[in-house]
């Protein structure tokens, strides 16, 4: 199983498509880096300008964590289709092939190959979010340098001191892991029906896509049913950054997501150990 796992890295990392998502990654971060570094502070005053006519705010506003977390409020809800690309030709990819009976002539179950497709997702999403964090955070702290972070919402805005902020942007780098391998798994599923990775990667964003809708309409309807959304925990990293951090509502995020990534992974390996691959 080792032998696969490592086979399985070795195709991922060896497809083009691959380095486009961390490519696609750097570029939306630069964009949005230099676009703050010509005109950010023009940007700043104004979506700060209720603020300064009721307070007197001293030091550097403009600073590397608030372009961090501008660059993750605008980047991550594009990163599921990054992730689709390569997890949702997990299984697709193989059976498009014809290389998924060749796969299984070996010592392996059909459930421990569901478990390596899924390592592996897991593996690349995992450096997919630790390069978001190179590029989101890192180099905003370098091109902008530190200081304390406002955070503006719709009704208030947070402040937080600098030395209280590193371990909100590790915490929050870690929960949008936890909200990327949801979708991972979800693409994986959806890849066991199909023998062309475009429709997994298809319905993958179309899922996302509905359930986001779904998550952000106010109606009484959609309001019974958005608590059981995974879309709807997606966002919980959010949390991180208000003041008092809401812990028991991102503890009942991550339990959803969990729940969800188990339950997906569980179907696959239902389905797939059904599914006939003579054919």
């Amino acid at each position: 199983m080792i032998k696969l796992l490592w086979f399985e890295l070795y195709k991922i990392f060896r497809r083009p498509r691959t380095y486009i998502s961390f490519g696609i990654v750097t570029a939306i971060t630069s964009v949005i880096q230099l676009a703050m570094l010509s005109d950010g502070e023009s940007f700043v005053n104004f979506a700060m300008q209720g603020i300064n006519e009721q307070f007197e705010i001293q030091g550097r506003i403009m600073n590397g964590y608030l372009i961090g977390y501008i660059i993750l409020q605008s980047l991550l809800i594009h990163i599921p289709l990054l992730v689709a690309l390569v997890a949702g030709d997990s299984l697709a990819g193989e059976a498009n092939l014809g290389t998924l009976r060749l796969i299984l002539t070996r010592p392996i179950s059909r459930h421990q190959l569901i478990l390596v497709k899924f390592i592996s997702s897991f593996i690349y999403t995992t450096l997919l979010i630790i390069w978001l964090a190179v590029c989101a955070l890192f180099f905003s702290l370098w091109l902008f340098g530190t200081g304390d972070m406002i955070n503006l919402k719709s009704d208030a805005f947070i402040l937080i001191l600098k030395d209280d902020l590193m371990w909100r942007y590790g915490a929050a780098f870690l929960f949008a892991m936890l909200a990327m391998t949801t979708i991972a798994s979800l693409a994986i599923f959806l890849s066991a029906f199909a023998d062309n990775a475009i429709g997994p990667i298809i319905s993958t964003m179309g899922v996302v896509v509905v359930l986001t809708i779904l998550s952000n309409l106010e109606l009484p309807l959609f309001n019974l049913v958005k608590p059981y959304l995974f879309t709807t925990h997606m966002i919980g990293w959010k949390g991180f950054f208000d003041d008092p951090v809401p812990y028991e509502a991102i503890r009942r995020s991550c339990f959803v997501l969990v729940a969800y990534t188990i339950g997906f992974l569980g179907m696959t390996m239902l389905y797939f150990n059904k599914k006939d691959i003579r054919s």
